[in-house]
């Protein structure tokens, strides 16, 4: 089994940054890819960042240009850099994890976090 935690959540001003962090626990040594999911009230939810083991990463159109995923493999952390962010950037944010399968689908997806409540306003 897998635990992932996010953290780093807040209430940011327009154009302003966040770094979310996720940490993963229990037995990582199966986990493969990790995501950065979002889902705002009313909405589905979407993908906005993917990493791969090796370090590949994925982003949706977006956020591309503003948020950067990174991962620290010593560490089981993955990280999400928010720049630039704007009132559409509101959402819950969660991070997943999974053993293999299609980054772009959630339910490839093994274990979520909680998620982290990312507001964005003036």
């Amino acid at each position: 089994q897998v635990q992932v935690v996010e953290s780093g959540g807040g209430l940011v001003q327009p154009g302003g940054s966040l770094r979310l962090s996720c940490a993963a626990s229990g037995s990582i040594f199966s986990i493969r890819d990790m995501g950065w999911y979002r889902q705002a009230p009313g909405k589905q939810r979407e993908l906005v960042a993917s990493i791969t083991s090796g370090g590949g990463t994925n982003y949706a159109d977006f956020v591309k240009g503003r948020f950067v995923i990174s991962r620290d493999n010593a560490k089981n952390t993955v990280y999400l850099q928010m720049n630039s962010l704007k009132p559409e950037d509101t959402a819950v944010y969660y991070c997943a994890a999974m053993k293999s399968g299609n980054v772009y689908y959630s339910q490839d997806y093994d274990y979520w976090g909680q998620g982290t409540q990312v507001t964005v306003s003036s």
